[in-house]
């Protein structure tokens, strides 16, 4: 079995693939080889059967050179965050729209059939905030970012429909607690107000503290990626979109569960930063789903938020003074 992860240098990609080194988990075969692709990588792991290529996704000739192994499954996580997107829409279109649909196109033109699993977003809703997303929902994005990511969705049911591919598309909650640095994403603060003060460093949010979002965790992240490349494509049918589960917690919730675990000293480091930018997007994602389709097919979430930062605390290795 063949592997390409795209967007492999994300933190997400290293994880993917870390795992799939490490413990498997696919049912397609045993491993040959695990091909990752992404403009930078910060570490490498060690292993016969990975590939690095440094590349831009949207590089034609390198991903059809890529293309020519035959890969039996495409993890497509590669991607202009959700900032970034709003701020430069042509760098937007190019990366999450275009280069998405080079990928189907070259499938289609060369004859291969790969599963693959693309990473949308819960950013391809916009409606009102109060309302419950359920699987019969239909997109409305308010955000390039989500239209981005909502194209791309039509784009690989229409491909699997015709049969040039077996796609899925699983769109992912808010993820924290991301590892790391603060990046351009909307949502980043998200993990910052738990990972920075962890770190004594002071952190904040733009949203009002009541705002509640719909997050999952790295680790199950991770697991439903997995997943989602085991369904049999007679389960999917002709909708190859999942809204994966998730929790539905508010900024405040968050912080007063790290407070509980580490105490008033930690949170002191969190002030509230009001910022019309990223409160103009981030307000417009709906935070209540109801994800039937989603437990049916037997995808993960997390139990608590307590859960999330404990299980991001043990990953890190990070000691709280008491």
């Amino acid at each position: 079995m063949r592997i390409l992860i795209l967007g492999g240098g994300g933190f997400l990609g290293r994880r993917l693939a870390k795992e799939l080194i490490q413990n498997g988990g696919l049912v397609h075969g045993e491993l040959v080889s695990l091909t990752m692709v992404d403009i930078a990588f910060e570490d490498r792991l060690r292993d016969s059967r990975l590939e690095y290529v440094q590349a831009d996704f949207s590089d034609e000739v390198t991903i059809t050179n890529i293309l020519q192994q035959q890969p039996d499954v495409i993890f497509h996580l590669a991607a202009i965050v959700s900032g970034e997107a709003e701020k430069n829409l042509e760098l937007g279109m190019k990366i999450n729209f275009h280069a998405s649909l080079q990928i189907l196109e070259l499938c289609r033109k060369h004859a291969i059939h790969p599963r693959i699993v693309f990473a949308s977003s819960c950013a391809v809703f916009g409606c009102d905030v109060s309302r419950v997303i359920t699987d019969e929902t239909a997109p409305k994005p308010r955000s390039s970012y989500g239209t981005q990511k909502a194209m791309v969705e039509l784009l690989i049911n229409d491909y699997s429909r015709r049969g040039f591919v077996d796609g899925r598309s699983i769109r992912l909650p808010t993820i924290a607690i991301r590892p790391g640095k603060p990046n351009a994403a909307t949502s980043s603060f998200v993990s910052s107000i738990i990972r920075e003060p962890l770190q004594g460093k002071k952190a904040s949010y733009p949203v009002p503290p009541e705002t509640p979002c719909w997050i999952l965790s790295p680790k199950h992240v991770i697991k439903n990626f997995i997943h989602a490349a085991n369904i049999d494509e007679k389960l999917l049918g002709d909708d190859r979109v999942i809204n994966l589960p998730g929790l539905t917690v508010s900024v405040v919730e968050m912080i007063n569960s790290l407070e509980q675990i580490t105490g008033t000293e930690v949170t002191k480091l969190i002030s509230h930063e009001p910022d019309a930018f990223l409160q103009s997007i981030v307000l417009t994602w709906p935070p209540y789903f109801e994800t039937l389709r989603a437990k049916k097919l037997g995808f993960v979430s997390d139990s608590s938020v307590e859960e999330i930062i404990r299980s991001y605390i043990a990953e890190e290795g990070i000691v709280i003074k008491t």
